[in-house]
């Protein structure tokens, strides 16, 4: 007798139909075919193990297990689950008329339980494409699916849960994910995650400048790098950029989650992600570790795609070994990382905000006057592990000096995060307004036609960027970045008058955004201070 179950696999951000063919005819033997990995052959011995605990029998004829599509090749451990119950019903030991109706994926434990499995989430938008009534998925990985309520979607802790479902005897809607969040106390409301451990502004002293430039990277989406002695409060400041980023949209959170559900790193709360990633990898993080990769279709997204809507911290950045500091270039420009091998090439979301900080030099107290200890030639090699195409990349290039003792000894409390985030927010929403329909959302990722269209500039404005060029030999990225960076200077503008006038309504609605100006087009321009010519030494 043959039997079909439907399972899948994550091929990018996306999922893939595979059909679990079970065969039982007269012959010997057990046998898997269909490209799978050690981890999908090792599931014959706990699949048998899990079905002879539950009373099951496995057949003495010839099982032929088929895996299609046949050249695609399968991993992992979530097709346990399909095979035990293509065996019991080509066995005829139950009657599941409900088996064509799901997509389902699951680990066996040798008791039966289930377990586990990563790519919940693409499992669920590929049921609803295909028009499946639902899954059936480990009760952990379907809470990452929660949100999907036009599809039935069973969270399952064991065998006999599984097969209760499919035998449709009873009704089984408490299995529902949806009906069984009550198993988990830490739960919250809505899919909503609780909030990081991030730094408010008002507790770090001085530094305003920086903070502005911080403040406007947020509201943008733009690059930023901090350079400055050690304990100048870079890593602090990058703690709280985090903490003023709004909420994801809902589209942007679909996109995160699954790009979260495929490695498996979904956090404690059901539904979609709503706090933006802020991703912080050590300096000696591999190449692979940062942009993706693996062998063969087994391709996992990186850091990089890891902090997709959201931020990627690079601290110590010129100590990174070179390599995999270059290897940044086209996802930051490209917003995308393509990982190609012999046999498959996958493409993954990488729409990141670059936040890097750096030390000046090898003793990290250059420009701090008689504290450097290194020579000039020290001094540049240093700088020159940054190289120019890097840092032609980023947007905001801020110094940060110590700041003074009498500035930490008073404590004087500035402006708090709750305030800055909400011209953000404002900003934002600005960008969401303008970009409507152009599969963007901040300005940092307009492309060169877009930067032409939204960010007209007067013939004043002109002027003082084509003199600001030739004076400080910037290249073309780095004229179309400081037009960008403008235009957010411009919306900030006016998020703050809107947030200023006393009518409420006004204050609660994004306000139409206001023309670049020339001091808009200046402000921009001396966030490039390590692009001058004469720099530094």
């Amino acid at each position: 007798m043959l039997v079909n179950i439907t399972g899948a696999k994550s091929v990018g951000i996306d999922a893939v139909a595979v059909t679990v063919e079970v065969s039982i005819d007269r012959g010997i033997g057990v046998h898997l075919v269909g490209l799978a990995d050690a981890a999908v052959k090792e599931s014959l011995l706990r699949t048998v193990t899990a079905l002879q605990s539950r009373g099951f029998h496995v057949p003495g004829k010839k099982i032929v297990i088929n895996l299609a599509p046949a050249d695609m090749r399968k991993n992992g451990s979530g097709y346990d689950l399909p095979i035990a119950l293509g065996i019991i019903a080509a066995s005829d030991q139950r009657q599941m008329p409900g088996l064509g109706k799901y997509i389902i994926m699951g680990e066996l434990g040798l008791d039966a339980s289930v377990r586990d499995v990563p790519g919940a989430l693409p499992v669920a938008e590929l049921a609803i494409k295909s028009g499946f009534e639902g899954c059936i998925l480990p009760l952990n990985s379907a809470r990452e699916a929660a949100e999907f309520r036009g599809l039935r979607i069973f969270g399952v802790k064991s065998l006999d849960e599984v097969l209760l479902i499919l035998e449709e005897s009873e009704d089984c809607s408490d299995y529902l994910v949806w009906n069984r969040m009550d198993l988990f106390q830490e739960d919250l409301p809505s899919g909503e995650e609780p909030v990081g451990n991030y730094v408010d502004f008002a507790c770090i002293a001085g530094q305003e400048g920086a903070k502005r430039g911080a403040e406007i990277a947020a509201a943008g989406g733009h690059n930023l790098i901090m350079i400055g002695a050690p304990g100048s409060g870079k890593t602090s400041l990058a703690k709280a950029i985090a903490g003023i980023l709004p909420p994801m949209t809902a589209e942007e959170s679909l996109v995160t989650s699954k790009l979260y559900s495929i490695v498996g790193k979904r956090g404690a709360g059901g539904g979609l992600m709503r706090s933006r990633p802020f991703r912080a990898p050590h300096y000696s993080a591999s190449m692979v570790s940062l942009i993706g990769g693996g062998s063969g279709d087994n391709i996992l997204p990186g850091e990089v795609s890891l902090a997709h809507n959201g931020v990627l911290f690079l601290d110590e950045l010129a100590q990174m070994p070179k390599s995999t500091l270059e290897a940044l270039r086209n996802p930051i420009e490209d917003r995308r990382v393509v990982i190609s091998r012999l046999k498959s090439k996958i493409e993954y979301p990488c729409s990141f905000m670059l936040v890097a900080a750096s030390n000046p030099c090898p003793c990290g107290y250059y420009g701090e006057g008689e504290r450097c200890s290194c020579s000039e030639g020290r001094v540049r090699n240093y700088l020159a592990r940054l190289s120019g195409p890097i840092m032609d990349r980023i947007d905001l290039q801020v110094w940060m000096h110590p700041v003074a003792t009498s500035s930490l000894i008073k404590k004087a409390s500035g402006e708090p995060s709750s305030a800055i985030a909400a011209r953000v927010k404002l900003a934002r929403e600005i960008q969401k307004r303008r970009f409507d329909g152009e599969g963007i959302f901040t300005n940092a990722e307009m492309s060169p036609g877009q930067t032409e269209r939204f960010c007209s500039l007067s013939d004043e404005c002109n002027d003082m960027i084509q003199r600001i060029i030739d004076n400080m030999g910037l290249s073309a990225r780095a004229y179309s970045r400081i037009i960008r960076l403008a235009r957010t200077i411009a919306d900030m503008e006016a998020a703050r008058m809107a947030l200023d006038t006393p009518d409420a309504v006004m204050r609660d609605r994004a306000p139409d955004a206001g023309p670049i100006l020339p001091a808009h087009i200046a402000e921009a321009a001396a966030y490039r201070f390590l692009d001058r010519r004469d720099f530094g030494l």
